[in-house]
């Protein structure tokens, strides 16, 4: 999962960021609401932790920009404030939980997977398409009801194609979900190739259908009409 940790709080950014890097999140940060803006115009992003207190605005005001531009991330408020109003206007606003300062790590980790379930999986940790099963609980993957040996990126990839199915993805935004936002600056992404490759290679190893084709000139796509 690619989170935006929008956070004003410096300490506390690093250390929800540090925790989830731990879960295999690749995190992005962005301390004040201009920044936050500026990354979400340019990356996407599956969820979004937002803080109500920024030093240049208010975290409603961006999530009534993420909602008035339709971005698809989850959103979970992250405030200090306890008050009912700001629970209300956050949820009423569009967003998907809210969670009070101070709070526990692996509960906010908790209120992340629910809402990625929710958003991006339909409500289960199982995601099905044909012979291919993932548990996003195990991080296993089975194709024709065997386990296939695959690395947690590549079980990211492979999970990142099913969500996206049908649809082109560069290898930019391949890079950019799974090793973050910095790659935008790289020269080539030749270590995406490389991981489509040996991703495409398990998959055929156990007689599952290559479902992922090569868009010359653009990316990839996971086809589901191929059988």
């Amino acid at each position: 999962m690619k989170v935006l940790i929008v956070e004003d709080n410096r300490e506390l950014a690093s250390g929800i960021s540090d925790f989830l890097n731990g879960e295999k999140y690749i995190c992005e940060l962005a301390y004040d609401f201009e920044s936050a803006r500026e990354k979400l115009a340019l990356f996407t992003y599956d969820c979004i932790l937002l803080d109500i207190m920024l030093p240049d605005g208010n975290g409603l005001e961006l999530l009534k920009l993420i909602r008035k531009e339709n971005i698809s991330s989850g959103v979970l408020i992250i405030s200090a404030k306890d008050a009912l109003d700001d629970k209300v206007n956050g949820l009423e606003g569009g967003a998907d939980d809210y969670v009070t300062k101070p709070f526990h790590l692996p509960e906010l980790h908790a209120r992340l997977r629910a809402i990625y379930r929710r958003k991006k999986l339909e409500g289960s940790n199982l995601i099905t398409f044909n012979e291919i099963v993932l548990n996003t609980d195990t991080v296993e993957a089975l194709v024709n009801n065997t386990l296939l040996d695959v690395t947690r990126k590549e079980f990211d990839l492979l999970l990142y194609f099913i969500v996206n199915k049908n649809r082109v993805l560069s290898k930019q935004s391949i890079a950019s979900h799974l090793w973050g936002d910095y790659t935008d600056s790289l020269a080539n992404f030749d270590f995406v190739y490389q991981h489509v490759k040996n991703l495409r290679k398990k998959i055929s190893a156990l007689q599952g259908v290559d479902y992922i084709e090569t868009v010359y000139g653009l990316g990839y796509k996971f086809n589901t009409s191929k059988t």
